[in-house]
C-alpha cells in the first residue's frame, strides 16, 4: 500500500509539473534572428535567409499611425509616408526611387509603403547584395527615419495625388465602413482617423503642421529597421550601428498612448445602408482585451492555438449548413483576431440571402449556442488536430522557404505588440503537448469564456428598401436563441476514410522512359498513351507540383453551351467528388496537404494541382477521381446559385463593374456570346445537366493531355504512382486542337463618353489597341518593355506633374494563339475637371514612344529588373515547373541565354520605338471616358 501512496504521489506531482510546464514560462525564441537596441532607442532586426539568394529586403517599422493625429492633422501620418519617397537628405526630390529604379527595384513591387490606424512601414524588397546596394538601401533607410526634406513644392505637389488615392478607393462598402467604425472601436479615437484622412484637411493644411508631426512622431523609440535576405548578418549589423547610432533620441517625447477600448455591458448596434451596396452582410463580435506583455508566455500560447481550434471547429459546421440549398445564407465564418491594436474580438461574419437577414441571423446564432451548450464531438476535434499537425510539419519542413513577407510579418508583431519570434519546432512540442492533452470539455468551457455576454458588437450592412435586422430584432433573436430548448447536439454521419478503393483500379504501365539532358528532365510514355514530363526541383524543399494541358476549350463549343461550360471554373470545387460532399470530402482529406484543380479556357483543358511531399500519392488520387468519378451535386448547385444571385445584386450597383460591362457592351456589342455580360440573361442559362455533360466530354480523354511534374519526389516512387493514377484511367487517343473563334469589335475605332451615377464623382478613362503581331520571343519583351516604360511615363506625368491620378494601370503583351496580336491597354480614375487633359496625356506619352521619344534612362531601368527578377525566380520551383512546360509545350529552352537574357540585353531605344510604331500603324483602338452624372 506504501508503494502505491507513493506512486500516486509521484504520478500527480509529475502531472502537476507537466501542467504548469504547458502554461507558463516563455516560449522558445528562434535564435537565427539577431535583434538589438541602439543608445537612442532605435531597435534593429537582421535575418539571414536565401530564400531569394543573393538579395535582401528592407523595412523600417514607424509605431506610429492616423490614431496619433489632432483633428488639424487628419491624414497627415499617411500624407508623410508619400512623402518619404518625394526628397529625403541625401535623395533629393525622386532620389529615392531613380536610384532604386536603376537597380532594378519597381516602385510600388518592390518599393512600397503602408499607413494604417497604428503603424507605418516602408519596403525596399529583392534588392541585389553587393555591398555598395547594401548602403545605399541603409541610407535610404537611415533618411526615411530621420532626414525627410519635406519641401513646401513636394508637399503642395503631392496633395492631388493623395486626393485621387481617396477618389479611386472610395466605394459604397468604403462608406459603409466608416459608418460602421465608430460601433467597432466604441466610439474611441480611432472612430475618426481613417488612414486616408479628410481630404479639407488634405488639401489645406499648412506644410509646417506635417513637418511638426514628423518631429514628433518619428523618433528613434518608436522605430524599428529590418533587413531580411542572404546577407553577412555581422557585416550589416556593424553597418546598421554604424549608421544609425548618431540619430539623436528625442527629448520629453510625447507619450505613445495606446487606445483602449472601453468595455460595455449592453450589445452595441449600427445599421449602415449606402446606394451602391446592394448586398447585406452581417458582423457579430465579442471584444476581448489584448493582453500586453511583454514576452509570451506558454498560457497565451495555449489560448492562442485553443482559440483557432475552436473557431475553426464552428468554421467547418457553419460551412456545411451553407452547402445546403435550403440554407438562409450564403455563407458564414468565425475567427479570432486583432481588431484593434489593443482589443482582440470573436468574429462572426454572415451573408445572408436577400431579404433573410433575420432568419440568416438566428441560423447562425442557434448553431454557436449549439456549441456553447452541447461542445463538439471527439471525432471533430481528433480531425482539427491532425490538420493542426500536418500545419506545423509543412511549416517546420519549408522554414528555409518562408517568403519575406512573412519574416517581416513576424519582426512586426514583435516590435509593435512584444509576439516574440518563436522557434517553430521547439514551439511545435509545446503545442504537441498542448494538443494531446485537450478534451471536448475543455474546448466548450473555454468557448464559453469567448462567448462572453459583455462586451458585444453587431454591425449591419443593410440594403435600402429590404427588411434590415433591427436592433430589438436582433436582441430578440439573440435572447430566443441562448434559451431555445429545442436545440440538439451537433450530430455527424461516419464516413469512409478510403478517398480511392484499391479494388476499382486497374493499373497501366510505363511504356517507355526517356532522358532530356538538355534540361535534365525525364519523359514517361504511359500505356493508355498519355505523356508526363517530370523534373526535380528542391528550390523549396517538401513541394510537388504539377499541370497538364490539353488543346480544344470553349473554342469547340456551340454559343448556347458557352455558358453553362464557363461555370464549370466556378463550381466545380463545389460539388466534391465521387460519393463524397464537399463538406465529406474535407473530412476524408483530414490531415493532408493537396489539392487538384480542373478548368476550361478558351483554347484548352487544364489541371493544376499541388502537394507537399508526403501527400503526392493524395494529390493523385484527386486527379485520377476528377477523370473517373466527377460529381455533379443539385443540391450544391443550388446553393451556389444562390451565392450568384447575391453576386449579381451587388455588381448591379458596383461603379467598377458597370465600367467594365459597359467597355464591353461599346467594343463587342450587346448580347455577344464570346464577351458576355455577367447578368441574369447570362445566368439564366446555366443548366447543371449541360454541365455535367460538357465536363465529360472536355475531360474524357487523359491521352489528349500532356502532363508536367516538378518537385522533390523521388523518381521511382513517381513512376509508381503514374501507372497506377494515370494509366489506369482509361483513353481514347483522340487529339483535338482549338478552332479560331470571333472577337470582333464593332467597329476599329471606338470613341466615347459614358455617363454614371455614383455617390462618390470620378472620371475613368479606358484606352486600348491591338494589332495583328507576330509572335516571338523577342517581340513579347519588346510588349512587356513598352507597356513597363509607359508605366514610368504616366507615374512622372498623370501623377507626380499633374498630381491627377493614384496610378495608371498598364498592360502590353503579345498573343501567340489564336493569332499573333499586340495589345496596350490604359486605365485609371481622375478628378472630373481634369479628365480630357489626363486623357490627352495618356495617349499623347504612347505616340511620343512611337516617335521616338524613349529615355534611355527608363529603358536601362527596365531591363536591369527583368534581368534581377530572372535571376531571382530561379529560387522558386515555379520557375523549373515553367522551364519544363515551355522547352516541351511551347518548344524553346527558356535556360538558354539566347531565349531572355540575349534578347534583353540588345534591345536599344530604337527598338522599342521600332515596335510601338508597327503596332500602332493601323491598329484597332479605343478611347471610353466615364463621367459621373451631374
Amino acid at each position: 500500500m506504501k508503494y502505491i501512496i507513493t506512486f500516486l504521489i509521484l504520478f500527480n506531482l509529475n502531472l502537476n509539473c507537466s501542467i504548469a510546464q504547458e502554461t507558463s514560462g516563455p516560449l522558445p525564441v528562434d535564435l537565427k534572428v539577431r535583434k538589438g537596441v541602439l543608445k537612442n532607442g532605435l531597435t534593429y532586426y537582421i535575418y539571414p535567409t536565401d530564400v531569394i539568394k543573393d538579395a535582401a529586403s528592407y523595412y523600417i517599422i514607424q509605431n506610429v499611425g492616423s490614431v496619433l493625429e489632432n483633428e488639424d492633422q487628419r491624414g497627415l501620418a499617411h500624407f508623410l509616408e508619400h512623402m518619404a519617397f518625394n526628397g529625403t537628405k541625401h535623395f533629393e526630390g525622386k532620389g529615392v526611387l531613380n536610384t532604386l529604379q536603376k537597380h532594378g527595384a519597381v516602385f510600388g513591387k518592390d518599393i512600397n509603403a503602408y499607413t494604417s490606424f497604428d503603424e507605418t512601414v516602408y519596403n525596399i524588397n529583392n534588392i541585389p547584395v553587393k555591398e555598395s546596394l547594401i548602403d545605399t538601401c541603409l541610407l535610404i533607410v537611415r533618411d526615411w527615419a530621420n532626414d525627410l526634406l519635406l519641401t513646401d513644392e513636394e508637399i503642395d505637389a503631392e496633395r492631388g495625388v493623395i486626393q485621387e488615392e481617396w477618389r479611386t478607393r472610395q466605394s459604397g462598402h468604403m462608406r459603409i465602413f466608416e459608418k460602421q467604425l465608430p460601433i467597432m472601436s466604441n466610439h474611441t479615437k480611432y472612430a475618426d482617423r481613417m488612414p486616408i484622412g479628410k481630404m479639407e484637411v488634405v488639401m489645406n493644411f499648412d506644410p509646417k503642421v506635417l513637418r511638426q508631426f514628423y518631429q514628433d512622431w518619428y523618433r528613434t523609440d518608436l522605430q524599428a529597421i529590418a533587413i531580411i535576405g542572404d546577407v553577412d548578418v555581422d557585416m550589416v549589423e556593424k553597418k546598421v550601428k554604424s549608421l544609425f547610432a548618431d540619430i539623436k533620441a528625442v527629448e520629453n517625447p510625447l507619450d505613445r498612448v495606446l487606445i483602449d477600448i472601453p468595455k460595455n455591458s449592453e450589445i452595441q448596434y449600427v445599421l449602415a445602408t449606402d446606394k451602391e451596396v446592394k448586398t447585406s452582410h452581417i458582423t457579430f463580435g465579442v471584444r476581448h482585451p489584448r493582453k500586453n506583455n511583454t514576452k509570451d508566455k506558454r498560457g497565451d500560447f495555449k489560448d492562442e492555438l485553443v482559440n483557432k481550434i475552436v473557431t475553426s471547429l464552428l468554421f467547418k459546421r457553419l460551412a456545411e449548413i451553407s452547402q445546403n440549398s435550403s440554407s438562409s445564407f450564403l455563407q458564414a465564418s468565425m475567427g479570432f483576431g486583432e481588431l484593434l491594436r489593443n482589443s482582440n474580438a470573436l468574429f462572426v461574419d454572415i451573408d445572408p440571402k436577400p431579404n433573410q437577414q433575420e432568419e440568416a441571423f438566428r441560423s447562425v446564432m442557434d448553431e454557436i449556442t449549439r456549441a456553447y451548450r452541447y461542445g463538439f464531438l471527439p471525432q471533430e476535434l481528433e480531425r482539427e488536430i491532425a490538420n493542426q499537425k500536418k500545419d506545423y510539419e509543412n511549416r517546420i519542413k519549408k522554414l528555409g522557404d518562408r517568403e519575406i513577407w512573412r519574416l517581416a510579418e513576424l519582426i512586426k508583431q514583435d516590435f509593435l505588440k512584444g509576439k516574440q519570434i518563436r522557434d517553430v519546432e521547439k514551439e511545435y512540442d509545446i503545442a504537441k503537448g498542448i494538443m494531446e492533452g485537450l478534451t471536448v470539455d475543455y474546448l466548450k468551457n473555454h468557448f464559453r469564456k469567448l462567448l462572453t455576454q459583455e462586451n458585444r458588437f453587431l454591425a449591419i450592412t443593410g440594403v435600402e428598401g429590404e427588411q434590415n435586422l433591427s436592433q430589438e430584432k436582433a436582441k430578440e433573436i439573440i435572447y430566443a436563441s441562448e434559451r431555445n430548448d429545442s436545440l440538439q447536439p451537433y450530430v455527424e454521419n461516419p464516413i469512409s476514410d478510403d478517398l480511392v478503393a484499391e479494388s476499382e483500379i486497374v493499373a497501366g504501365s510505363v511504356l517507355a522512359e526517356s532522358v532530356n539532358k538538355e534540361i535534365g528532365s525525364t519523359t514517361f510514355e504511359l500505356s493508355n498513351g498519355v505523356k508526363v514530363h517530370y523534373k526535380f526541383a528542391n528550390e523549396e524543399e517538401n513541394s510537388v507540383s504539377l499541370k497538364a494541358t490539353s488543346n480544344g476549350g470553349l473554342s469547340l463549343l456551340s454559343d448556347d453551351e458557352l455558358t453553362s461550360a464557363r461555370f464549370i471554373n466556378y463550381m466545380l470545387p463545389e460539388f466534391g467528388l465521387a460519393s463524397y460532399s464537399k463538406t465529406n470530402l474535407g473530412k476524408v482529406l483530414t490531415g493532408k496537404t493537396a489539392n487538384v484543380r480542373f478548368s476550361i479556357s478558351e483554347l484548352g483543358e487544364h489541371i493544376n494541382g499541388s502537394s507537399v511531399t508526403d501527400d503526392v500519392e493524395t494529390m493523385f488520387q484527386l486527379l485520377y477521381l476528377h477523370f473517373v468519378k466527377p460529381r455533379f451535386d443539385k443540391e450544391a448547385y443550388e446553393a451556389y446559385m444562390d451565392k450568384v444571385d447575391n453576386y449579381l445584386a451587388m455588381r448591379s450597383s458596383n461603379i467598377n463593374e458597370k465600367i467594365v460591362d459597359s467597355v464591353t457592351v461599346t467594343v463587342y456589342g450587346k448580347n455577344n456570346p464570346q464577351k458576355p455580360i455577367f447578368d441574369e440573361n447570362y445566368v439564366h442559362q446555366v443548366d447543371l445537366g449541360k454541365m455535367e455533360r460538357l465536363y465529360r466530354e472536355r475531360f474524357n480523354d487523359p491521352s489528349d493531355f500532356e502532363f508536367f511534374i516538378i518537385g522533390d519526389v523521388p523518381i521511382d516512387n513517381l513512376r509508381t504512382l503514374l501507372t497506377k493514377y494515370i494509366a489506369s484511367i482509361p483513353s481514347t487517343g483522340i487529339k483535338e486542337n482549338w478552332k479560331p473563334y470571333n472577337d470582333q469589335w464593332v467597329d476599329r475605332k471606338i470613341q466615347k463618353k459614358i455617363v454614371l451615377e455614383m455617390e462618390d464623382p470620378k472620371s475613368s478613362v479606358r484606352i486600348q489597341y491591338r494589332n495583328t503581331y507576330e509572335h516571338t520571343l523577342r517581340n513579347e519583351l519588346l510588349a512587356r518593355i513598352f507597356g513597363d516604360i509607359l508605366k514610368l511615363r504616366y507615374t512622372e506625368t498623370l501623377r507626380e506633374e499633374e498630381g491627377g491620378t493614384y496610378g495608371a494601370s498598364v498592360q502590353s503583351w503579345i498573343s501567340k494563339r489564336p493569332i499573333g496580336q499586340a495589345f496596350v491597354k490604359v486605365s485609371f480614375d481622375c478628378n472630373p475637371q481634369k479628365v480630357e487633359q489626363l486623357k490627352n496625356i495618356a495617349s499623347n506619352e504612347i505616340r511620343k514612344i512611337a516617335e521616338g521619344q524613349v529615355s534611355e534612362v527608363d529603358l536601362r531601368k527596365t531591363l536591369t529588373n527583368y534581368l534581377k527578377e530572372r535571376e531571382q525566380a530561379k529560387s522558386k520551383n515555379n520557375y523549373t515547373m515553367n522551364l519544363l512546360y515551355n522547352y516541351f509545350w511551347e518548344g524553346y529552352n527558356m535556360n538558354l541565354p539566347e531565349s531572355f537574357e540575349h534578347i534583353v540585353k540588345g534591345i536599344t531605344t530604337k527598338d522599342v520605338t521600332e515596335f510601338a510604331k508597327n503596332m500602332l500603324d493601323g491598329a484597332e483602338s479605343y478611347e471610353i471616358i466615364f463621367n459621373p452624372k451631374v
